[in-house]
């Protein structure tokens, strides 16, 4: 009888980048739903409804923060407010395109409760998404528009103007005084769900 060496598994190219799991991937193509996909950078948030095919992902709906331009959006693109508004725009996007319900895809992200991942789900659910999800990790009404920053800058600029100043620079560049970041965020968010007929 040979003797044979031990067998090893070579890992596909996306998965030794550790860009993908695919056990985590195979689980959410079993639901057989469409995949809610919530992606996250320093900068940016993307969000997107998509379902397998044969030759990769087909893309249904997608939104992207620096598209919150359009609507007049001065915070930043990577904030909780914002995520939220990119996963109501994604939402929207999806239910015209005859979506009803998604399956939540974060990948390898290791997700807190009220994380921001968590109010672009949000943000889906309120466009009219079903998605199952538990309600202990949604974040609070008040921290999707941004009461938390608000406060914070409140605070830093009664005790220490000079840091105030330079850490919400990008605001003041775009005439956005942060302490009006909840009044800004309600008004963008208006005008979305009057775009979409809501």
């Amino acid at each position: 009888m040979t003797k044979q060496g031990p067998h090893r598994r070579v890992l596909y190219r996306r998965e030794r980048e550790r860009r993908t799991d695919y056990y985590y991937r195979r689980s959410l193509l079993r639901s057989g739903k469409p995949r809610f996909i919530v992606r996250i950078s320093l900068k940016n948030v993307r969000a997107q409804i998509a379902t397998p095919a044969s030759e990769g992902d087909e893309i249904i709906s997608s939104a992207f923060s620096k598209e919150l331009s359009n609507w007049d959006w001065k915070g930043s693109n990577s904030n909780t407010p914002a995520a939220y508004l990119v996963g109501l725009l994604c939402g929207f996007r999806g239910r015209e395109s005859g979506v009803e319900e998604c399956i939540l895809d974060i990948d390898r992200f290791v997700a807190s409760p009220q994380a921001k991942i968590f109010a672009v789900l949000k943000g889906g659910l309120d466009a009219g998404l079903d998605i199952p999800h538990s309600e202990d990790v949604l974040p609070t009404e008040k921290r999707i528009q941004g009461e938390h920053i608000s406060r914070y800058a409140q605070k830093l600029k009664s005790e220490q103007e000079e840091k105030y100043k330079y850490q919400f620079s990008k605001y003041f560049e775009k005439d956005l005084p942060p302490e009006e970041l909840p009044d800004h965020f309600k008004k963008v968010k208006k005008a979305i769900k009057t775009q979409y007929g809501e």
